[in-house]
């Protein structure tokens, strides 16, 4: 029987027998997810009051740990510098999942009025920048606070075993530090025991609380990084045929990006996005100087699009420079790889999703072009990956802030559907087993 037959055979069996043989547990679920409502509230407005920049979450980090101790969990910290790994050893056998959750904040100062506002200051790349969770981590980190003591007190009926991580660094790393989901991986968080599927949300500012949106296949796009260093010639202003201008240069390099996406990418595959976000150059009016740096970033949702844009770049910059007589340094470094969601992973388990907040609230959306690092973890095993929504109902999503900015906000008063679907894939995975060793 070939693997489609066999997993539509075991699915339609499964889901014909979950409201029979999972009933009792998704009672206790719903029960003790709802009754710690108030805890996932309070938990999310303490660390959304007291937020940390990446690779310096030690008081969260310490705030996790304290919680998965209370509840009898392994628990190791200063995983990946400020990382936390909590381990559930269930009473029964089956299979190793990992749950995931970011705990890092951003050096965003915080507009929005609300009493638990965040007034904290740090230090970024040298400068003191207020902080600010503009990204919702803070709401990540309590579900999956609140998903271990639900499971912690079903322990019994629990087969195999969860893994908590809770992942410092998402927004990357400072200065040159390693960090994030790659340097977590890297101190063998996947293995011993080995993952067999890692799970993963995100809370969403302009979907309505209660929703939940996946994907299969591409979610979310690679993220790189890009500097591009340009040596001329300096002159006077008045007199730009004895130099080389390296603000010219730049300029063209630029045009010239942009015409990798309009008219060398096939875009019917997937869409590409090539910014350029920083130049600097120049100290006076009629200097043509002698410098230029440009900063920019990468956005692509097919890997091998990805590596062929990379390459695409490095002949445009160095060619053009080489025609108007510059130097050039163009470095590319990969923040992140395409956010990849199993399609037959996501195909299992879209009803444990549906039973956490109804079918209708339960919709399939499309790609974007944010970036997770989230995808270094489906790197390693088949992985989930989905939106939970986090605006007032009533709100109109066009006038919802942008994750990232000082206005961004989140209604927490149904972060249980959060902690339910990741309790209902913990259960749901576990008895559709006969279909593991997914690609």
């Amino acid at each position: 029987m070939k693997f489609k037959t066999l997993f539509s055979f075991f699915s339609l069996i499964f889901i014909c027998g979950v409201a029979k043989s999972q009933t009792p547990i998704q009672n206790i679920i719903d029960t003790k997810s709802k009754a710690i409502s108030p805890k996932l509230i309070e938990w999310r407005r303490h660390i959304h009051q007291n937020p940390e920049l990446g690779n310096r979450e030690f008081k969260t980090m310490e705030y996790i740990a304290t919680h998965l101790k209370s509840l009898g969990l392994e628990v190791t910290t200063n995983v990946a510098k400020t990382g936390v790994l909590a381990i559930l050893r269930g009473g029964k056998p089956g299979p190793v999942i990992a749950l995931r959750a970011d705990i890092d904040a951003l050096p965003v100062k915080e507009r929005a009025n609300i009493p638990f506002k965040s007034t904290v200051i740090s230090e970024y790349n040298g400068s003191p920048v207020s902080v600010m969770h503009a990204c919702g981590h803070d709401t990540h980190t309590s579900i999956l606070m609140g998903t271990a003591e639900v499971l912690a007190s079903m322990k019994k009926d629990v087969a195999g075993t969860v893994k908590f991580f809770f992942q410092p660094a998402e927004e990357g790393a400072p200065g040159d530090e390693e960090g994030g989901a790659a340097l977590m991986i890297k101190e063998g968080v996947m293995e011993n025991p080995k993952v067999d599927a890692v799970f993963g949300l995100h809370i969403a500012s302009s979907l309505e609380i209660g929703q939940i949106k996946y994907v299969s296949g591409s979610m979310m796009a690679s993220s790189d990084w890009f500097t591009i260093k340009i040596k001329g010639k300096q002159t006077h202003g008045s007199t730009p045929w004895t130099g080389i201008d390296p603000i010219v240069v730049g300029t063209q390099i630029i045009n010239n990006l942009q015409t990798i996406v309009s008219r060398q990418e096939d875009l019917t595959v997937a869409p590409v996005v090539i910014t350029v976000g920083k130049f600097h150059s120049g100290v006076r009016s009629n200097i043509i100087p002698e410098d230029a740096e440009l900063e920019g970033t990468v956005r692509t949702l097919d890997g091998k699009m990805q590596k062929d844009v990379h390459e695409k770049m490095k002949l445009v910059v160095q060619k053009v420079a080489e025609a108007w007589g510059a130097q050039v340094d163009f470095k590319i470094d990969t923040k992140t790889l395409v956010t990849y969601n199993n399609p037959e992973l996501v195909k299992m388990m879209i009803p444990s999703l549906e039973r956490a907040t109804g079918k209708d609230n339960t919709t399939e959306g499309r790609w974007t072009t944010g970036a997770e690092d989230f995808s270094y973890f489906g790197e390693k095993t088949p992985a989930f990956f989905f939106n939970l929504g986090g605006m007032a109902k009533g709100t109109d999503p066009a006038k919802a802030a942008p994750h990232h900015t000082p206005d961004f906000v989140i209604d927490d008063s149904m972060l249980d559907v959060g902690v339910k679907a990741f309790c209902n894939i913990v259960f749901d995975y576990a008895g559709m087993r006969p279909l593991k060793g997914l690609k």
